[in-house]
């Protein structure tokens, strides 16, 4: 039986290897890394599947913030969900997401946003791209990609803007 748990609770380098062997070792490349350079995981909103004592999936929120003439505003930068390549499509990163979702409904600071497949994260988690056609981001990546979500009263930034570490 898979158990969700704070992210906190499991061992650091345990969730290291879990994203090597969900997105490669190359993934500090990445444009969603840079936005969390520096910063710490949001604990209230991080959270891990253990199956039988072994870890199978993570989530990570991080706190950004978009940037623009009007200032600053707070957001929350969702993911990587990863789950373990042999257990991928068995419903272990929907779990995670829908925990996160949960928690976020209460315990988010602000709203969320994220780099991710539209088709998927707009049908079972209503995220859109509605609010982000005037953000930028420090790197390459595909505007449609580029998600937000409203949580717990937060609105969302329209603005042209630029998201980056809070």
């Amino acid at each position: 039986m898979v158990e969700l748990l704070p992210l906190s609770d499991i061992e650091p380098q345990a969730v290291e290897d879990l994203l090597d062997a969900a997105f490669g070792t190359d993934r500090f490349g990445r444009t969603a890394y840079r936005l969390r350079e520096g910063v710490e995981a949001v604990p209230a909103l991080s959270f891990a599947a253990v199956d039988d004592g072994a870890l199978v999936g993570t989530i990570q929120c991080w706190p950004v913030a978009h940037r623009s003439a009007n200032g600053a505003v707070p957001l929350v930068m969702v993911g990587p969900v990863a789950v373990r390549p042999d257990l991928q499509r068995g419903g272990h990163g929907r779990a995670l997401m829908a925990h996160m979702l949960e928690a976020a409904e209460t315990q988010a600071d602000s709203a969320l946003m994220m780099i991710g497949d539209p088709e998927y994260y707009g049908r079972f988690f209503g995220f859109t791209a509605d609010a982000t056609a005037a953000w930028d981001l420090p790197g390459p990546f595909e505007k449609r990609r580029l998600l937000a979500r409203a949580v717990n009263g937060h609105g969302l930034p329209t603005a042209a803007g630029m998201i980056g570490p809070r």
